[in-house]
C-alpha cells in the first residue's frame, strides 16, 4: 500500500524533473507561485482536480504518482 508520504515524494521529483519553474507550473494551473511552492516543501497536497491538472502539465499518468509497483 502507497503512503501518503510516498504520493508527496513522487509528487515533488516530478515537479523538480519538469525542468518548469514553479512559477509557470502556478501559471498553467491558475494558482498561485506559493501555493506550488508548498507542494514541493511537502506542506500541502493539491485537491484531486489540481492533481488531475498537474499531472497533465507534467505530462506524468497519475498512477505513476499513486501507486507503486513493487
Amino acid at each position: 500500500m502507497i503512503t501518503l508520504v510516498q504520493i508527496r515524494e513522487k509528487l515533488i521529483e516530478e515537479i523538480q524533473n519538469s525542468g518548469m519553474s514553479q512559477a509557470e507550473i502556478a501559471r498553467q494551473l491558475g494558482i498561485r507561485s506559493q501555493t506550488v511552492c508548498n507542494y514541493v516543501k511537502g506542506k500541502k497536497m493539491p485537491a484531486l482536480d489540481t492533481f488531475a491538472n498537474l499531472c497533465k502539465i507534467l505530462d506524468v499518468d497519475p498512477a505513476e504518482i499513486l501507486c507503486t509497483y513493487d
